[in-house]
Parts: C-alpha cells; sequence; structure tokens
C-alpha cells in the first residue's frame, strides 16, 4: 500500500513538476498532449477555409522538402527544417477546436549549417476558418507576441495584417531549450518563456479556433506539448497590472 501510495505520489509530482506557472488563467481538462514519440497521428476530415474542419497533423515530411522545408521525429523532438529552396519556414498544423485555452512545449532553436539562411525563429500560431489570430514568436532577440488585424487585410496575399507585438527581449542561445506558454482568454493571451510574461489584448483573439501551427525557420525543434482548457484564475487583474506597471518607461 506505501509502495503503490509512494509510486502515485511520484507521478503526480512527475506531472506537476513540467506545468509552468500560469499569469492569467487555472488549468482546466487536458485537451491534447504530443510527446512526439512517433508519427502525430495523420489529420482526417476535410479541411475547410483557411485552417478548419479537421483534426490530428498536417505537414510535410518528405525528404524532398517543398515551398516549406520538412519535418522529422526522433526522441521525442518534432523538428521543423526550412530546406534550401523554400519560400516560408517549415509549418505543421494541429487541427482542434477551442476558445480558451493554455497551449505549452519546450523549444529549441538548432545550431545547424545555415546554408544562407541566417534568421533562426519558431512560431506558434492560432487560426481561425480565415486566418492567424494570433502569433507567439521566438528568435536570437527573445519572445514576440502579435496580434493579427481582423479589419486590416493586405490586398496582395487577403490575408490579415499584423498588429503591434509584446516584446520580451532577451538573448536566446542556440541549442538550448525553453519552455514556452500561452495562454488564451476571451479576448486576451499571455505568452511567458521560461517565467517571464507579456500580454496583449485584441477582439480578435476571442474568436472561435480551428487549429495551432508550428513554425521553423532556418530549422527549430519541439516537445512535449500541452493543451489544456483555460479557466479563469481570481489574481489575473493583480498580476495584468504588475506586466503593464513593468513595461512602461
Amino acid at each position: 500500500m506505501k509502495l503503490a501510495l509512494l509510486l502515485l505520489t511520484t507521478l503526480f509530482l512527475a506531472a506537476k513538476a513540467e506545468e509552468s506557472p500560469t499569469l492569467m488563467t487555472m488549468r482546466g481538462k487536458l485537451l491534447a498532449s504530443e510527446d512526439f514519440a512517433a508519427a502525430p497521428a495523420p489529420f482526417t476530415g476535410k479541411p475547410v477555409g483557411f485552417a478548419s474542419g479537421f483534426t490530428g497533423w498536417r505537414y510535410n515530411s518528405s525528404n524532398t522538402g517543398g515551398k516549406g522545408g520538412r519535418w522529422e521525429i526522433a526522441n521525442g523532438e518534432f523538428r521543423g527544417i526550412e530546406t534550401p529552396g523554400a519560400n516560408h519556414p517549415a509549418t505543421a498544423s494541429f487541427g482542434i477546436a477551442f476558445q480558451d485555452v493554455i497551449i505549452q512545449c519546450d523549444v529549441r532553436l538548432n545550431d545547424v549549417p545555415d546554408n544562407g539562411r541566417k534568421y533562426r525563429s519558431l512560431f506558434v500560431k492560432t487560426t481561425d476558418a480565415k486566418d492567424y489570430i494570433i502569433s507567439l514568436s521566438l528568435g536570437q532577440g527573445g519572445l514576440f507576441l502579435t496580434p493579427y488585424d481582423a479589419d486590416k487585410i493586405n490586398p496582395a496575399t487577403k490575408q490579415r495584417e499584423k498588429g503591434t507585438s509584446a516584446k520580451l527581449l532577451t538573448p536566446i542561445k542556440l541549442n538550448d531549450w525553453h519552455t514556452v506558454v500561452l495562454e488564451i482568454q476571451g479576448n486576451e493571451v499571455v505568452g511567458t518563456l521560461d517565467g517571464q510574461s507579456i500580454t496583449l489584448s485584441n477582439p480578435l483573439i476571442g474568436t472561435a479556433k480551428h487549429s495551432l501551427m508550428l513554425g521553423a525557420a532556418t530549422e527549430a525543434s519541439f516537445r512535449k506539448l500541452r493543451i489544456w482548457e483555460a479557466l479563469p484564475s481570481a489574481v489575473w487583474a493583480k498580476n495584468k497590472a504588475k506586466l503593464n506597471a513593468a513595461v512602461k518607461p
């Protein structure tokens, strides 16, 4: 009995240890968990519109790459590789319908030959049926949280324009793992990098969301992806006031 209790306690503590603290929300039901131990389940359903109507993963795994590079999976690591000649970063979409969630994963910018593509970055984006809603991106200069604007459409691409980013400026070393957390609740979002946070609000953030997109420029890796239901937190007003005070000149 004691051994069983000890094992349960160990498992509980191990599960809590991989959860980073949240500022705006509390964790509810676990909606998705991906450890990339094997190739993620392929998508089912028929994609509709920009990024809706499917569940599971859509990504390019062929050796030839293509316009958006390719993805490889090994040792619990989902690695995006922007192949030479690619037109944009490697992207992988996970179809899941949600509104308020907490998204957490470990990320790494890989130190590999740049082949002329010196800028290293990765991103986690949410989408609705039409386009991107919010982007959390990580580069060697730090973390950037960027909203999209439903009322501003690029006439050339027919896609939403980006709004003003919230920035957490801090040096990011290549080959180091970092934990990022994206909290989405109503019209607000909080991005956290290794315990440091930034926040912004935008009406579009509150719309119904249909997928999560991962992206890797040059080469970047993801592991331990978790998506929880986000529940209201009584301390958010106090935490938000502290964050806003910290960014004032």
